[in-house]
């Protein structure tokens, strides 16, 4: 940074100050834009925290929005509570974070956001009302005293009036079954619930509903018994499965043919393979392909060759999915030994000395159920926890990725910063894409740096290329560089051409950089440009032009 920019920041910095500290909310911010938009989020930090201190709403939104990108939450929750009765921003944020953690406080600060005219906080208070299990009344609020331009309102009272009429269609055809006692009609009527996942998932409260039909269903039908049984298992967060199986073993009772293989998937899922096996066998029995099909991959993955051959040969071998297991039972008996990590017959040890507290033992037992045994996150998680809060990185970057799978990005986002704190080079690149996400480029850049330190060829590109777009090219030089000469041939080769080109371009080795960006500019929009969002102006803005690179660097060799 040379001594004209640094002299810009602090005039700009003591300018925000003293807005601040007289109270002139509009140069705060102006000041804070500078900042901010500017991509300096480093050097504001130290400004913003004393405006933070003279009173400044603006800054404290701004900053908490900072100290919850970069990790810290109870920072930021204080910052936004500093000015969250008086600050719409700071009421939004705060009740954001608060929900994330599951704190019903959550509604009050939405509350008072509405309260101060922000709609994005009207919206969230009708969503919490869904979660409820409200959704007309969620509709109806959402609709009171909307005007024209609330036009975001209307997708949610879209959604939500279309909840009120899928459930009250549900409860009619229910009553039409009831009155007929036609039990294939009443899974019929269920048959909406298949196309609600994410509104389960987002809105919980509604489960309660839905449960009532799916009992009602039940009692007509032991085929219902079985959807009644995976709605629990899919769709409700608790563990419920005392209920679960209790639905399955009545359905199975009553002969319903799909009650036993549910039952072994469920259990597979769970990573309790003997129960599962004990299940597909039965179906099996009872002439269930797909039990037949799922009990020979049990065989498969624990190496129980004879048996799943005898399983694979009772079904269809033109089908897809046989002749995938034929073929891989084939590659299994060629096999000299079995990778530790895949001999599921090692479980029985490895989870003896889990339950005993050998967190490496319960990582390594949950990782082998999750990667080998069949077993669903949701099951797995419980098996990876131990290592990971006892701070191993690879337990802890494992972890992140079970909650990716389940669609929690707050537990994710936690877990990979524990991985790359830990020193995960993986989940240093992770952190790095996190930070630019949100626009937070200098931490961002000092992830990158983290992940290079691994030593792998993509993360030295994505390293020299953060470090080329804010214009250090002698810095950037080594780590494309190394990116160039052992990632010219992969995927992003194109990409480590161009950012390469630039920097040599910029540091007067004109010749190499020409060659450089003529490879790049060939194939720039396949390879690179159509995989960036078209919309993201602020991603463009930084983007590197290899033709208008080229061009100048063409110049330049002319000149000399």
């Amino acid at each position: 940074m040379d001594q004209d920019e640094t002299r810009t920041i602090e005039t700009r910095g003591e300018a925000l100050v003293a807005a601040a500290r007289a109270g002139d909310e509009k140069a705060a911010r102006a000041h804070t834009d500078f900042f901010v938009l500017g991509r300096r989020v480093d050097e504001g930090i130290p400004y913003w925290q004393r405006a933070v201190e003279a009173g400044d709403a603006f800054s404290a939104y701004t900053l908490a929005r900072y100290r919850k990108i970069r990790g810290d939450r109870a920072e930021a929750e204080r910052l936004y509570r500093l000015a969250a009765d008086r600050h719409s921003g700071c009421a939004y944020g705060l009740a954001v974070l608060l929900k994330e953690n599951g704190d019903p406080e959550a509604a009050r600060w939405f509350r008072k956001g509405w309260d101060m005219g922000r709609l994005d906080c009207k919206i969230e208070l009708g969503r919490l009302l869904a979660a409820e299990g409200e959704p007309a009344e969620a509709a109806a609020f959402l609709m009171k005293d909307a005007g024209i331009g609330d036009i975001a309102v209307f997708r949610w009272v879209q959604l939500f009036e279309g909840v009120r009429e899928t459930f009250d269609g549900i409860a009619a055809a229910l009553d039409a079954a009831e009155e007929t006692g036609d039990g294939d009609a009443a899974v019929e009527a269920l048959a909406p619930l298949d196309d609600m996942d994410r509104e389960f998932k987002d809105y919980p409260g509604l489960a309660a509903e839905a449960e009532e039909y799916l009992r009602r269903a039940g009692a007509l039908s032991p085929e219902a018994l079985v959807e009644h049984a995976i709605f629990l298992e899919r769709r409700c967060a608790d563990d419920r499965w005392p209920e679960v199986r209790d639905l399955l073993l009545r359905s199975h009772a009553a002969g319903y043919g799909g009650a036993s293989f549910v039952l072994g998937v469920f259990n597979e899922e769970r990573g309790e393979l003997a129960e599962a096996e004990h299940w597909y066998a039965l179906a099996a029995e009872a002439g269930h392909e797909a039990g037949r099909l799922r009990l020979s991959v049990l065989y498969l993955r624990q190496r129980r060759l004879d048996e799943a051959e005898a399983a694979l040969g009772e079904l269809d071998p033109g089908d897809e999915d046989v002749a995938e297991g034929l073929a891989l039972l084939a590659g299994l008996r060629d096999e000299d030994e079995v990778p530790p990590d895949q001999d599921l017959r090692r479980l029985p040890d490895l989870r003896e000395r889990a339950e005993a507290g050998d967190v490496g033992a319960s990582h390594a037992y949950g990782r082998m159920l999750y990667e080998w045994g069949g077993a669903a996150a949701r099951w797995t998680v419980r098996w990876y926890e131990p290592a990971a809060l006892a701070g191993d990185a690879a337990a802890a970057a494992d972890l992140a990725g079970l909650y990716r799978t389940l669609g929690d990005p707050v537990r994710r986002d936690h877990w990979t910063r524990v991985a790359a704190d830990a020193g995960d080079h993986d989940a240093c690149d992770t952190m790095g894409w996190l930070s630019d996400y949100h626009r937070d480029y200098q931490e961002a850049e000092r992830w990158y740096v983290r992940a290079a330190a691994g030593g792998g060829a993509l993360h030295a590109m994505t390293a020299g290329k953060a470090i080329a777009q804010r214009g250090g090219y002698e810095e950037a030089e080594p780590y494309l560089r190394k990116a160039w000469e052992e990632g010219r041939d992969k995927a992003f080769g194109t990409e480590t051409a161009g950012y390469y080109g630039l920097v040599l371009n910029r540091t007067g080795r004109h010749a190499e950089a020409a060659e450089l960006l003529r490879v790049a500019a060939e194939r720039w929009w396949e390879d690179v440009r159509s995989r960036y969002d078209t919309d993201d102006l602020d991603m463009l803005s930084r983007m590197l032009d290899p033709e208008e690179e080229l061009e100048a660097a063409e110049q330049a060799l002319a000149a000399g």
